[in-house]
């Protein structure tokens, strides 16, 4: 049967601008659609190709994303919508999401498209922000981070847990994570590390000025609310992505997004093993 196959590239790695017009030309050769967005098809030289990134996600059957965990990132937010399978080709260092390699690209491409595959569902994370210009809504797969800006330092954010109030952090910001998260952004602030097919929220301190410095593992349904106290503003990224500064009274709330991430896989894979191997950990 024939395929429409999204490809999304990290847009200063040759070899993966080289290697999306090798499977451009490969897949429109055996009659499948192709788009890229815009932008990565400009730069790789296939404009024929490309479209809006807002009109990218729609009716793809996988997204193929050749790069590294910043490109998978990338393509989530442009294809949650719409729960799109994500194939991600590693072009980066650590690639926990990018899980194959790209000279396995093109066959693992031929698997899935002859339904021979797996896929490792991840939750992702759902941020209501409110303050006076009314709410925003943003969905995130690892992170959700609220931290002083440039211009300040500590900052004062009150946590409330399901309505109920539980702490105000004075502290550099606030970590709300994913498990997929556990390992970027919360890990470097002593977060705990946890198994990325698992459903949790986690909320970590960044260089907490005060004794109780510990993350909460909470339930993925709890709804965790971050406000905004004082005159120093807060600065608001969504999976890397800045969106935003939070001023006095704004607040962001997170819980478990209805919306998922499915990571195309040739094999399942052991946690602890891509833990081990990944930050080249050995037995002494």
């Amino acid at each position: 049967m024939t395929a429409t196959v999204g490809i999304i590239l990290h847009h200063r790695r040759a070899q993966a601008v080289e290697q999306a017009a090798d499977l451009v030309a490969w897949l429109s050769g055996e009659g499948h659609d192709v788009r890229l967005p815009t932008e990565d098809a400009s730069i790789a030289g296939l404009d024929q190709y490309g479209v809006s990134e807002d009109q990218f996600g729609a009716g793809l059957d996988v997204a193929v994303s050749l790069g590294g965990d910043g490109s998978i990132l990338r393509a989530v937010e442009l294809t949650s919508e719409h729960d799109i399978p994500l194939l991600g080709v590693n072009y980066g260092e650590l690639g926990y999401l990018a899980a194959i390699e790209p000279a396995d690209a093109q066959k693992s491409i031929e698997k899935f498209l002859s339904g021979d595959y797996e896929v490792e569902t991840r939750m992702m994370l759902e941020a209501t922000i409110a303050g006076e210009g009314g709410e925003t809504v943003h969905h995130a797969l690892n992170e959700i981070v609220l931290e002083r800006t440039a211009d300040h330092n500590t900052i004062r954010l009150l946590v409330r847990i399901d309505g109920d109030r539980f702490h105000t952090y004075p502290a550099d910001g606030l970590i709300v994570a994913t498990p997929t998260g556990s390992t970027a952004y919360a890990l470097s602030a002593r977060g705990p590390v946890v198994a990325a097919t698992h459903r949790a929220l986690l909320l970590t301190p960044v260089s907490p000025h005060m004794l109780f410095d510990r993350s909460l593992v909470l339930e993925p349904e709890s709804n965790l609310s971050l406000e905004v106290q004082g005159h120093r503003p807060a600065a608001l990224s969504v999976d890397g992505r800045k969106v935003g500064t939070l001023e006095d009274g704004d607040t962001v709330s997170c819980t478990a997004s209805p919306r998922r991430v499915r990571l195309v896989i040739d094999e399942p894979r052991q946690f602890h093993a891509v833990l081990k191997s990944k930050f080249g950990l050995s037995d002494r």
